[in-house]
């Protein structure tokens, strides 16, 4: 018997996720829900959806047994943390959580409900994300030594107008410049993800970071709310293995953008990706190879239709559903959410402090990890 799901958020980005939550053979009941009447009745008309809410509360109160938020980002844990107590499991588009405070929160809801919540994170089904996880399972980086990984994405490409749209009349100069490390998932993602290939127990202990204020600037400034002047960040993490990882998390800079895990260094291989492709070496030299796409095969309807973020939209999906249905831990859990996102949050503090080491809070791997 399949799932009852709802997609709470009929946005740009939510919208695009619709055709594959139902298209999924084990979502047997489907809804959506908005608190815009109008924008709740134009996807329910063009995707064939008849039941629908128009509130959190309605879902709360709903017999729906999870729920796919893709709603404004400073939303998603206190939303995520009514719907675990009400006894739902969450999907939360990224990012999971604005503070550590917020990180705690979804994890204590989890512990207590009981439920399972999910971190839609892309890069996890990236290409060469699964290529080095299976790498690394068998064993052929040797010892994880060193990982850089970046998500490079300029203000230019979309960015002003996604904040714009998502504030609407609420929307100033004065809030924008939110820290590029307050969305740090799309690469730290790549490390945890390649790290708990080999100990699920790995985390991030320490960070130091380096930020970048790019002069003339309009949108990262010291008089926005958020009064952070930098467009940059740079963070150096300490793993629990040993191991470190530099993150560049960059929104002003000439590059046409990528989410990747650049360079992984192993003691007896390494992985490397750039614009011409990727390759595998060792100590004897390098060749190119192919990284396979899938961690897992996908149902013949997903599979036909893969959607963005490097075709890992239908996997976030099946993931979610088969964890649901199957009764197991997701990829990216709770307590692998927060120690993917943790990290960047401490890390613009210590951006804010010049650079300062400072420690990295850890919730535990939880239960049946995978």
């Amino acid at each position: 018997m399949g799932i009852s799901l709802a997609l709470l958020g009929c946005g740009a980005f939510g919208s695009s996720f619709i055709r594959h939550w139902r298209a999924h053979p084990d979502v047997a009941r489907f809804a959506l829900c908005d608190h815009d009447s109008a924008r709740l009745a134009a996807a329910a008309r063009e995707h064939d959806v008849t039941e629908t809410y128009d509130s959190l509360e309605a879902l709360v109160a709903s017999d729906i047994e999870a729920v796919a938020l893709f709603s404004q980002h400073w939303m998603h844990a206190p939303q995520a943390v009514a719907l675990l107590d009400a006894g739902k499991h969450v999907y939360s588009a990224v990012p999971a959580a604005a503070s550590l405070d917020e990180c705690d929160a979804l994890v204590r809801a989890v512990e207590r409900s009981g439920r399972l919540y999910m971190m839609g994170e892309t890069s996890l089904f990236r290409a060469e994300c699964a290529y080095c996880c299976q790498r690394a399972a068998a064993g052929d980086f040797g010892h994880l030594v060193h990982f850089d990984a970046e998500y490079l994405h300029d203000l230019d490409h979309g960015l002003r107008d996604v904040l714009r749209n998502r504030l609407g009349e609420a929307f100033s100069m004065s809030r924008t410049g939110a820290p590029p490390m307050h969305y740090p998932t799309h690469s730290i993602g790549f490390v945890m993800a390649i790290c708990a290939a080999v100990d699920p127990d790995v985390h991030v202990t320490s960070v130091s970071a380096l930020g970048t204020a790019i002069p003339g600037d309009d949108w990262h400034r010291a008089d926005t709310d958020w009064h952070n002047p930098y467009g940059n960040e740079i963070a150096l993490l300490e793993l629990s293995c040993g191991a470190t990882a530099r993150i560049a998390e960059m929104r002003k800079v000439g590059h046409p953008g990528a989410e990747r895990v650049a360079r992984v260094y192993g003691t007896e291989g390494t992985f490397e990706l750039g614009s011409r492709g990727a390759s595998w070496c060792t100590k004897s030299g390098c060749e190119p190879v192919e990284p396979t796409l899938d961690f897992a095969p996908l149902p013949a309807a997903l599979a036909a239709d893969r959607g963005g973020h490097g075709g890992s939209h239908a996997h976030l999906v099946h993931e979610f559903v088969s964890a649901v249905r199957d009764g197991r831990q997701p990829r990216m859990n709770v307590w692998q959410a927060v120690r993917t996102l943790a990290p960047g949050l401490v890390a613009h503090e210590s951006t804010v402090q010049q650079g300062r080491r400072l420690p990295v809070p850890d919730w535990g791997s939880g239960p049946g990890s995978a």
